[in-house]
């Protein structure tokens, strides 16, 4: 064997343990990650160590351009994974350029195959058109029958538009022939209609419903008051159990008298639950708010009456107290809400905090 072929071999051999020692060292990368180490940089994920909810999955569905959702979600994760034990992973809108979060883009919402292991979904989203590929991991959710959790507006959280060839197009809040009103009246009791208080003028006093004050979900709920005002409901089922109304009040604070004459007479429902048969044979627990700017969810009652929303869709109210812990886990200063005001620069990476403290 010649000298020529000798070093040929040899040389073939190292290049062979380099590539090796480089696929070894992607590999142990890609692990102490967590896995794809860009894509998971584009959600966030809390796991819980005790509680009623340990060994379940829920995860906050951000995306409105509004409200400020992307602010709310992780808040909700954190206090959902630190106090009651269950796995959050919170999905953000995000510019695919930058990897920055943008309530503004209405297409893409980076790690929606995750819930497919959802047990429970918490909605915050507005006008989403997801690509149809996408869309299908919603959809599959919604008709296995598990339950949702729905606020503000996402009574309106698709918009397709009128020549659109998607088969999910039904889902959009214009939809008027086989699915009317779309997926908000369809699944959540009613879709958008209108402002029924002054949007940013008149604010919103929500008042306990008598008749249904003993449900499960209102447990250590007193009255909440939120700046954001009381949207018209009009087309909820009879089925539906209405657990909150919303007083109009005549400005932007708590202490601010009612309005006077028919935006009080009667109010209008904020918070109802519903159970509703799914096309797989299951009955679907259902809670919705219109309530769910990042700034109502500063008063600690609403917090609760999303949480105990969570614990009933799930069947576990027998685990709901009236004094369970709602404080946030991390500081919460909601921005304002308001179009073009989220903040910039911010990435889902930097809402993976520390909950154990």
């Amino acid at each position: 064997m010649t000298t020529k072929t000798n070093l040929f071999k040899f040389s073939s051999l190292l290049l062979l343990l380099v590539i090796s020692q480089i696929q070894f060292v992607a590999l142990v990368l890609a692990q102490e990650g967590g896995g794809a180490a860009v894509e998971e940089k584009l959600w966030c994920q809390y796991e819980g160590k005790s509680g009623p909810g340990v060994g379940l999955h829920i995860a906050l569905l951000s995306g409105d351009e509004e409200y400020r959702s992307e602010e709310t979600m992780p808040m909700l994760g954190q206090l959902l994974a630190k106090h009651y034990g269950f796995k959050c992973t919170v999905l953000f809108a995000v510019d695919p350029e930058s990897g920055e979060i943008d309530p503004d883009n209405q297409n893409n919402i980076p790690g929606i195959e995750l819930i497919d292991s959802a047990d429970l979904i918490v909605m915050g989203w507005r006008y989403r058109q997801l690509p149809d590929a996408d869309m299908k991991h919603f959809v599959d959710y919604v008709e296995s029958g598990k339950p949702i959790i729905g606020y503000r507006t996402s009574t309106h959280a698709f918009d397709y538009d009128d020549d659109s060839a998607s088969p999910y197009k039904k889902y959009g809040n214009r939809s008027n022939e086989d699915w009317v009103g779309g997926f908000g009246q369809q699944i959540l009791g009613d879709t958008w209609i209108a402002h029924h208080g002054h949007h940013a003028v008149e604010s919103t006093m929500a008042i306990v419903n008598e008749q249904n004050k003993n449900h499960p979900v209102m447990m250590g709920v007193d009255k909440i008051w939120g700046p954001t005002d009381v949207y018209a409901i009009t087309h909820l089922p009879e089925s539906a159990t209405v657990l909150m109304k919303g007083q109009v009040l005549a400005g932007m604070s708590a202490d601010d008298k009612p309005v006077d004459g028919a935006k009080n007479n009667p109010m209008m429902p904020v918070a109802w639950v519903m159970q509703q048969p799914s096309p797989q044979g299951v009955t679907r627990r259902v809670f919705c708010t219109t309530m769910g700017a990042a700034t109502d969810f500063e008063d600690a009652d609403l917090r609760r009456l999303v949480v105990n929303a969570c614990l009933w869709g799930l069947k576990l109210e027998s685990k709901i107290k009236a004094d369970s812990p709602v404080d946030v886990v991390n500081e919460f200063k909601p921005t304002e809400f308001g179009f073009k005001k989220f903040k910039k620069g911010v990435k889902p990476s930097d809402h993976q905090v520390d909950i154990s403290k």
